[in-house]
């Protein structure tokens, strides 16, 4: 296995922190208008925290599901910035974003959180279900393609 060298790994961190932390600001707003107008969006969330952390009141709930929203917008960001650095483009696609988002949506939220949780499975639940994650998933990849191409991220990838 080949190894990143420091500073090539130190720069990826450090991009998924900005862009993991811009991507995850940026999919809040829609996914509090979904859920404002009654839709389903953040289902998985909540569930995820309790299996972690357990059931805690309010206040320390709410603190640890941002704290939790966060961390996992870090590591979400990882795999696509992984890729970039791999593939390196000369310029950064908005729709390696897109297809980022859709494929996180499918692979994490269509299926492993409904089959770990014993859910049904969006599809199984109608359009009303699937659109307001998908969007969220998408303004997600599309946030981090966004931020990675503004800061230049795909310069340090190797020719």
């Amino acid at each position: 296995m080949k190894h990143l060298p420091d500073s090539t790994a130190r720069m990826l961190a450090l991009e998924a922190l900005r862009s993991g932390t811009i991507a995850s600001l940026a999919m809040m707003p829609f996914g509090l208008l979904f859920k404002w107008v009654g839709l389903r969006v953040g289902h998985y969330g909540p569930k995820v925290g309790e299996a972690l952390f357990g059931h805690h009141p309010d206040p320390w709930m709410p603190v640890l599901l941002l704290a939790q929203h966060f961390v996992i917008g870090w590591l979400s960001a990882l795999p696509l910035l992984m890729f970039w650095l791999w593939r390196a483009p000369r310029a950064i696609r908005l729709g390696d974003g897109l297809l980022y988002g859709l494929g996180y949506y499918l692979a994490v939220n269509a299926l492993a959180l409904p089959w770990l949780f014993g859910d049904a499975f969006p599809w199984q639940l109608g359009w009303r279900t699937i659109y307001p994650s998908l969007v969220v998933h998408l303004v997600f990849g599309v946030s981090i393609a966004l931020t990675a191409r503004m800061f230049g991220f795909f310069r340090f990838a190797r020719r």
